[in-house]
């Protein structure tokens, strides 16, 4: 005889995240009734602001980011004021856009939706 209840699959999704679709059965059928099945689509993040549907307030949103120095950059920099250009030099890679993580937000409920990461 088959099990009476099975717990509902759950998949968190946190970080980069690229294109795909992910479907779970939420319950089982009961008699003749057809088996639930929830589709989530996973929405690829960049280093741009990205439109999508927010899984937390479900509205229709173009993601808010902000940016941040990257590994690379830090690295960069370090390695700029070893070889001595210490006076200002060494932030440079702190300003350029290709070194920088951006981290995306829901600009309705603040809520966090992800991180592209360089290098």
């Amino acid at each position: 005889m088959a099990p009476l209840y099975v717990p509902p699959q759950r998949v968190e999704v946190q970080g980069v995240q690229y294109g795909a679709q992910v479907t779970s059965t939420a319950y089982p059928p009961f008699g003749n009734a057809a088996p639930t099945a929830i589709v989530t689509t996973v929405v690829p993040l960049g280093s741009q602001s990205t439109h999508m549907i927010c899984p937390h307030c479900h509205s229709e949103i173009d993601t808010a980011t902000k940016t941040s120095p990257s590994v690379v950059a830090w690295l960069s920099g370090c390695i700029i004021c070893i070889l001595g250009c210490w006076l200002g030099c060494c932030l440079i890679p702190c300003c350029i856009n290709e070194c920088m993580n951006v981290e995306h937000n829901c600009p309705n409920c603040q809520a966090f939706l992800g991180k592209y990461k360089r290098g």
